[in-house]
């Protein structure tokens, strides 16, 4: 999987670094606690969000254990409707086909809905390095490409940047990339908006090439839909002669009646609103509407090896909503780039080393930024059980173990700087099996307690500077209970 910023050093270090700076604390904070409360008032409008959840977890488990049958369904019934179905294996394969494809309509510039797909492969700078300029037209990703940034959230990667840091870059940069800021430019939201509005209508009419992504694929009919808030997606879908969509296998599903339910969990999940404003379908191509040129490009890109993974493959339900990160304490604090990838937050802790795998230091770190609080499965529309895939993650970091890496099965190594929390929980588990040992064990423990440290020694450290130790009672439980109720039982 492309997608990882080179030179990200691990999370811990990273977010060290994160929660120091307080102008990007003070934006996350409002930010995600204004999209989290209008979400938790727009779920509750509806008695059967329960129900909805539990038909989409349903929906995405069936259509995973079956994902081949629909694939091929999906291939056919776009082949049938005059669009061009490739596939590709990883991210350099996918950045191969689009980069031809957009060669073979002799244009040097495309136009761009937001997409998390593109995102992860790194085609727009592939794109580059072939001569294409790409063009991002979502609000905000325009404010992160023209910023020369990195996005930090899933739905609105421009998260970290307030009103007016965006004013200042719209005054720098749009005249680089096209139609300058306009004259005494302020930080107005409207004004901003219309800036950008004024920036990237003469792109649109300009385009010939379309990419976009895709938020739901129906396998029946060979339809795609993309959901978004800004209209820009309308228009480059609809304008340009040639549309090329780059989708993940996952993003599937089996029929129209499937897309019902994500229809209703999705936007209240994301934006809490009842629907989208925009909500765009097309199926192949028409003679008198739209595109007359359509390619999908089918990207897998880690996502069969994560299939493999009985536990883990609950991640490629995900519908990319990002609620789970506007309610999760560690991503308010760190933000997304210390995630080092375009997945941030509790999701991108679990999905980003599922299609990376784990052999870099971010991404073995990864599965430890959380505190296992769970609010993101609380959240989650389809029931991600993010805390479960996390310690399972962190279990195959610290012992080893099998695992599918491009396709072959593989027994991966425990990765270094764990040897002490392998045998601490070696320790552990004979203790725990054996009653004797352990009842001696909490007995000395209870006696030697005014002698404890407030902090571990050696690799301990790194968990208490950060925790307090727990202290321990002056009688193991298991001692209480015999002198308390004990005696009672007994004489039962």
């Amino acid at each position: 999987m492309s997608g990882t910023y080179l030179g990200m050093p691990s999370f811990p270090k990273a977010a060290h670094e994160a929660v120091g700076n307080t102008t990007l604390r003070a934006n996350l904070k409002h930010a995600t606690h204004t999209i989290r409360d209008k979400r938790a008032k727009a779920v509750a409008e509806l008695d059967d969000w329960a129900l909805l959840r539990e038909a989409g977890k349903q929906i995405k488990d069936h259509t995973l254990r079956h994902l081949d049958t629909y694939l091929v369904q999906l291939e056919e019934a776009v082949t049938a409707a005059g669009g061009v179905v490739h596939w590709a294996a990883d991210a350099d394969e996918a950045n191969r086909i689009v980069t031809r494809l957009v060669k073979e309509t002799g244009e040097s510039e495309v136009v761009k809905v937001k997409s998390m797909a593109t995102q992860e492969i790194g085609l727009n700078e592939a794109l580059e390095e072939a001569g294409i300029a790409a063009y991002e037209t979502d609000l905000a990703e325009l404010i992160v490409q023209l910023g020369h940034d990195r996005p930090s959230h899933i739905l609105v990667p421009a998260i970290h940047r307030n009103r007016g840091e965006i004013r200042d870059i719209f005054t720098k940069e749009m005249g680089e990339w096209g139609r300058p800021a306009p004259e005494g430019l302020t930080d107005t939201p409207a004004e901003l908006a219309e800036a950008a509005r004024l920036h990237l209508r003469e792109k649109f009419l300009r385009a010939k090439v379309g990419i976009s992504g895709a938020n739901f694929m129906v396998a029946e009919t060979g339809t795609l839909v993309v959901v978004e808030s800004e209209g820009n997606g309308r228009m480059c879908l609809t304008l340009p002669e040639t549309l090329i969509s780059v989708v993940g296998i996952e993003k599937i599903v089996p029929t129209w009646r499937d897309l019902e339910v994500f229809l209703q969990t999705l936007p209240r999940s994301s934006t809490a609103e009842r629907m989208n404003p925009y909500t765009s379908m097309w199926t192949g191509t028409s003679d008198s509407d739209g595109p007359q040129t359509f390619h999908l490009v089918l990207i897998d890109n880690g996502r069969t090896d994560t299939l493999a993974d009985e536990v883990g493959l609950q991640a490629l339900r995900c519908i990319r909503c990002s609620a789970c990160l506007n309610v999760c304490p560690v991503y308010e604090r760190a933000g997304g780039h210390a995630y080092g990838s375009v997945y941030p937050g509790p999701i991108g802790a679990i999905l980003s080393p599922q299609l990376r795998g784990t052999a870099s230091e971010i991404d073995a770190s990864l599965p430890y930024a959380s505190s296992l609080c769970g609010a993101c499965y609380e959240v989650c529309p389809v029931a991600i059980d993010i805390p479960e895939v996390l310690v399972h993650l962190r279990e195959r970091i610290v012992q080893g173990g099998p695992a599918t890496r491009h396709g072959n099965r593989v027994v991966l190594k425990p990765a270094k700087g764990h040897a002490a929390e392998r045998a601490a929980m070696r320790a552990a588990a004979w203790a725990f099996t054996h009653p004797g040992a352990l009842r001696a064990g909490q007995r000395v423990a209870s006696r030697t307690r005014r002698f404890h440290p407030r902090t571990l020694p050696g690799p301990g450290r790194a968990w208490s500077a950060t925790r307090d130790l727990p202290q321990v009672p002056a009688e193991p439980f298991r001692d209480w209970w015999q002198r308390t109720h004990g005696k009672k039982e007994s004489g039962k």
